[in-house]
């Protein structure tokens, strides 16, 4: 099981969409991709949740956030080995530590703990709550975007990772996003 739970090397620049539901991830990702030529990892918890709302009309449980681990990891190794220059993960590893620590008053998995400290990741974009709420089957908190973003924001500083705050509206995120990724490609290229 812990094999699964293994980030594969690449030579691509991983990039995280990172920040609380509907603020504008997917879009984003799938936008950043397009303009560079490469690829993007979807975010499998949505699938796999998805997939159990419809056969059961269950929502997650703690026995489901490994095997949303694997798939996310699964999925990112797979789409490293067809990406450019460039590989947009809508979402990883950190961002399903806050949800699971959200939901479920601090617990996260010491599979998933262990698998956050054996990944890496080149640069975050954390998304703002200035994104209209799309309800859905499985997005539950519009009233506590604010408190979200909060906790989203505190992860990365705790964790002392490179991050870039887009706000505004698409157009807008995505031009600050290319101009961020310039300026990374350079200062990754100068070392």
């Amino acid at each position: 099981m812990e094999k699964t739970l293994r980030q594969n090397p690449s030579d691509c620049i991983k990039v995280v969409l990172f920040g609380p539901e509907s603020s504008g991830k997917t879009t984003l990702a799938n936008q950043l991709a397009t303009h560079f030529g490469t690829q993007w990892v979807p975010e499998y918890m949505r699938e796999y949740l998805q997939n159990k709302w419809d056969k059961s009309g269950e929502r997650v449980t703690r026995e489901d956030l490994v095997p949303i681990a694997q798939g996310q990891l699964e999925l990112e190794n797979e789409m490293s080995k067809k990406a450019t220059e460039f590989l947009f993960c809508d979402t990883n590893l950190l961002e399903l530590k806050v949800y699971s620590e959200y939901y479920y008053e601090g617990f996260c998995p010491d599979q998933i703990l262990i698998a956050i400290e054996e990944t890496d990741y080149d640069f975050y974009f954390l998304t703002y709550i200035d994104t209209p709420w799309e309800k859905d089957d499985l997005r539950d908190r519009p009233n506590d975007r604010q408190n979200m973003f909060c906790i989203f924001e505190e992860e990365l500083r705790k964790n002392n990772l490179p991050y870039c705050l887009l706000k505004g509206n698409e157009q807008e995120r995505l031009e600050t996003a290319i101009e961020s990724l310039a300026v990374l490609k350079t200062n990754l290229n100068a070392n």
